[in-house]
C-alpha cells in the first residue's frame, strides 16, 4: 500500500471566519483502506471531506494554508479531471441529483453525458456503477419515486460511475434506517474488496468498528487521534469529546464495572463474542 491522499499541515477557515474550521491537519491516507471521520457536532468532518475532495477554496472560498497531495500531486493541479479520481457522496442525497432526469438510469449518467462520454460506454459503466450499489431494479423508476435509502444509493452510483480510485462519503447514512445503513455498508465493503480507497464520516460507530480499517478523530478541527480502530474506539475519553463508543464496548465497559474481569474492551460484535466466551467457558487445563 502506498500514500494516496495526504494532508500537510493544513489550516482553512470559511470565508468571515475568526477562528479557523481545521488546525494544522497532517494526514497520510493510503490505497485501498477505508478511513472512518469521527467528531462531535462542529469538530470539522465535513470540511475535512470537502477539502480532500478538493472543493477548498475554489468553490467554498476561505483561506488555506498547507497543501492537499493526491498521488504525490498537489490536488489543484487535476483541474476538471479530479472527477475521475474521487468520488463524493454528500450527506443529503437531494444534494446529489440533478433534478432533470425521469429515470435512475439517466440520473446516474449524467455526469457521463456532461464530459462527452460515448454513448456505449456510458451504458456500460451505468450498469456497472447501478450493480456495484443494488439499484439495478430501479432502473426506469423516476427519482422522485425512490425511497431514502434508494436515493443514498442512487446518489453513490452517481459517483462511482466515473470509476474513481477514491470514495469520499459525508455521513451517508445520516437519514437512513438500519436495513438501508447496513445496504450502504455492504456496498463500501464490496468497493474495499476493489482495492478502492474509502472515507466515510459517520456518527454511527458500531458500524465503524466493523467495517473501517482506521479511525480519524477530530475534535474543534484538529486531528485528536489517528490509527487503529479498536484502540481508539474503546477510549475511555471517547466520550468526553462527544462520540458514542459502540454498543458492545458501553456493555463490556459496564460488565468491568459490576467486577467481571475484561481486561481489553471490544469494539465489534465478535471481539465481544470471543471475550465473553472466554469468560464463560474458561480452558480448564488437564491435570
Amino acid at each position: 500500500m502506498y500514500p494516496i491522499l495526504e494532508c500537510r499541515k493544513i489550516t482553512y477557515s470559511y470565508p468571515l471566519q475568526h477562528s479557523p474550521s481545521l488546525q494544522n491537519i497532517n494526514l497520510m491516507l493510503e490505497q485501498g483502506k477505508v478511513y472512518g471521520i469521527l467528531g462531535a457536532n462542529g469538530s470539522g468532518k465535513t470540511t475535512l471531506c470537502s477539502l480532500l475532495r478538493g472543493f477548498m477554496p475554489k468553490f467554498y472560498q476561505g483561506t488555506i494554508t498547507g497543501e492537499v497531495l493526491l498521488k504525490g500531486r498537489p490536488i489543484a493541479e487535476y483541474g476538471g479531471q479530479l472527477v475521475k479520481e474521487i468520488g463524493y457522496v454528500f450527506q443529503n442525497p437531494f444534494t446529489q441529483l440533478s433534478g432533470v432526469k425521469d429515470t435512475v438510469f439517466e440520473e446516474v449518467a449524467y455526469g457521463l453525458e456532461n464530459m462527452g462520454v460515448p454513448a456505449d460506454d456510458i451504458e456500460a459503466a451505468v450498469i456497472q456503477a447501478m450493480e456495484n450499489t443494488n439499484i439495478r431494479d430501479l432502473a426506469l423508476k423516476h427519482p422522485r419515486q425512490l425511497s431514502g435509502g434508494q436515493l443514498q444509493r442512487t446518489a453513490l452510483a452517481s459517483a462511482l460511475v466515473q470509476n474513481p480510485d477514491i470514495l469520499i462519503l459525508d455521513e451517508p447514512t445520516s437519514q437512513l434506517d438500519p436495513q438501508e445503513t447496513s445496504n450502504v455498508f455492504h456496498i463500501i465493503k464490496k468497493l474495499k474488496e476493489q482495492n478502492k480507497t474509502i472515507i466515510i464520516a459517520e456518527h454511527k460507530t458500531d458500524w465503524i468498528a466493523e467495517y473501517v480499517d482506521e479511525v480519524v478523530l477530530l475534535e474543534k478541527g484538529r486531528v485528536y487521534d489517528k490509527g487503529n480502530k479498536t484502540r481508539i474506539l474503546s477510549n475511555p475519553e471517547l466520550e468526553e469529546i462527544g462520540i458514542m463508543p459502540p454498543q458492545v464496548t458501553l456493555l463490556c465497559q459496564k460488565l468491568r464495572e459490576s467486577g467481571i474481569p475484561i481486561i481489553t474492551l471490544p469494539t465489534t460484535y465478535a471481539q465481544t463474542k470471543t471475550v465473553l466466551e472466554k469468560l464463560l467457558f474458561p480452558i480448564v487445563e488437564k491435570r
